[in-house]
């Protein structure tokens, strides 16, 4: 089966088509500030980006009609148990209306619905960042007005725990997980039969902190911030973007960095100062399976770096036994999505008001 994905990020739009599993066609369509500039939101790229996106199809000579169907990166939805869902109406209107936020990915599911109804071929989306399968206990905070929400890595979280399982001969609904993704955000779930059952929310401030994100501050601290003359914008910015590396040493470049860390000790230290707390991440989120782990899975970016990996396996191999799966493929997942429904493994999901 030929399936198109499209990942759109915030300066660039990642496109493939996959003969099942293999890539036979990649590019990464770059996006110029200047370009972009004259859009007043990410929605209203929507028809630039999928202009962008027929032309490289059509110099490639690649037809929708010939495809069997269009997987788009899934947006800031509303929450959704974990899968691939059909791009239908009512998630449509969420995609472009944004309930919880303007993002890139959000245009994954518009262009991809727009291609696929023009060639008669489904859309769907696979795992969004918004799934949510907390279990009631995993959702107090300690404040009723600030309930814990599930947002994270979950297209990459889910797609290694199913390689894992494959790998080792075990089915995703039978095992019992942890999954950290290490890159520029940090997400440490707690994967027991086929769903994430605690998980911190990388994109707001829980859970470790990271080459761009502050993680988990001291509550009281960061309230007297708030009420000392900074604006929202400005500590959102401070806690999602310029927090972490970036606050600590004005950089995000962690093959840079990790290669100063060799002769500066201090920096040595902010690694292993991360490393420790995506450690304590893990060593907590077990206790929702009562420490009954079978495998601790580090992915992501950052898991290419020797210093992260080799400090959080020694502070919690006591767990579970612990294994490395650098990057992430994030159309190949949304690929492997799409075939498990073209396929008949699993039934599509439907967005909408039961979702």
């Amino acid at each position: 089966m030929d399936i198109l994905a499209i990942n759109p990020g915030s300066t660039s739009t990642k496109i493939a088509v996959f003969r099942d599993e293999k890539p036979i066609f990649e590019k990464t369509l770059r996006h110029t500030m200047e370009e972009l500039a004259g859009f007043a939101s990410i929605a209203d790229q929507y028809a630039f980006r999928k202009g962008v996106l027929e032309a490289a199809l059509a110099e490639a000579g690649i037809e929708p009609a010939s495809l069997d169907a269009v997987v788009g990166r899934g947006g800031l939805l509303k929450p959704i148990p974990g899968g691939t869902y059909r791009v239908g109406e009512a998630m449509l209107a969420d995609l472009r209306r944004s309930p919880l936020g303007e993002h890139a990915s959000n245009l994954g599911g518009l262009i991809a619905y727009e291609l696929a109804s023009g060639a008669g071929i489904p859309a769907f989306i696979v795992d969004p960042v918004v799934v949510d399968e907390l279990e009631p206990i995993s959702r107090f905070s300690g404040h009723p007005e600030i309930p814990r929400r599930s947002i994270f890595h979950a297209l990459n979280q889910k797609a290694i725990a199913r390689r894992h399982c494959a790998e080792v001969g075990t089915g995703y609904f039978e095992a019992t997980l942890i999954v950290a993704h290490l890159g520029g955000g940090i997400s440490v779930g707690l994967h027991r039969n086929g769903r994430v059952v605690d998980v911190n929310n990388a994109l707001d401030g829980e859970g470790p902190f990271s080459p761009e994100r502050s993680g988990g501050l001291p509550s009281g601290d960061l309230a007297r911030l708030c009420y000392g003359g900074k604006s929202h914008a400005e500590i959102k910015r401070m806690i999602t973007g310029n927090g972490g590396f970036a606050a600590y040493r004005n950089s995000t470049d962690m093959i840079d960095l990790e290669r100063q860390a060799e002769t500066d000790a201090e920096l040595r230290l902010l690694f292993d100062a991360m490393a420790y707390q995506v450690a304590k991440e893990i060593a907590g989120v077990s206790v929702a399976a009562a420490g009954q782990v079978q495998a601790i899975l580090r992915t992501g970016g950052l898991a290419h770096s020797k210093i992260v990996t080799g400090a959080i396996a020694e502070r919690v191999r006591f767990v579970a036994p612990v294994h490395v799966y650098p990057g992430e493929d994030e159309l190949l997942a949304l690929v492997q999505g799409a075939l498990r429904v073209l396929r008949g493994e699993e039934e599509a999901r439907e967005y909408g008001p039961s979702s």
